[in-house]
């Protein structure tokens, strides 16, 4: 069995459990989202963060339980101390939340929506269907099926 061979004790006294985050200050919780060349908030305070995952979308509160999740091409929503709500186009990346309520948000592509431009967005919408249609072989398709999903979000986050 790979669990006892890594070293997992069998016991139940010795078997970590799964509970919710420790609280880390109240109501805010320290905050870090990057991509490859930005990064928008590093150890922030903030009240709440609400992602686009593959398993569904969610929001994180403070005390949220620890997580991993891969992010989904959408919106990710920040609500600061102050109540206002920052949001991001996001492509792909990682979600990690901690138990001592920090949360971490690595991803690939990120870009403020205000900063989106709808046509630029349409056009990228219509190439990534054309080579959708072109695409022959299951990699190609694959690929262009991935390009497309991300088009569609990215047009939709324009519209915000």
């Amino acid at each position: 069995m790979f669990l006892s061979r890594v070293g997992v004790r069998s016991s139940l006294s010795g078997v970590i459990r799964r509970g919710y985050a420790a609280a880390a200050g109240g109501n805010e919780m320290a905050f870090t989202f990057a991509a490859p060349y930005q990064v928008y908030y590093n150890k922030a305070n903030i009240k709440q963060v609400d992602v686009p995952s593959f398993s569904g979308a969610f929001g994180i509160l403070p005390n949220h339980v620890p997580t991993l999740a891969v992010l989904k091409p959408g919106v990710l929503s920040v609500v600061e101390g102050d109540n206002s709500v920052k949001k991001f186009f996001v492509s792909s990346g990682s979600i990690t939340v901690n138990d001592d309520s920090s949360v971490q948000i690595l991803a690939e592509e990120a870009v403020p929506v205000e900063l989106i431009d709808g046509s630029a967005a349409q056009q990228e919408l219509s190439a990534a269907q054309q080579e959708l249609s072109r695409a022959s072989g299951d990699k190609e398709k694959a690929e262009a099926q991935i390009a497309v999903e991300v088009a569609e979000a990215l047009v939709a986050a324009s519209k915000l």
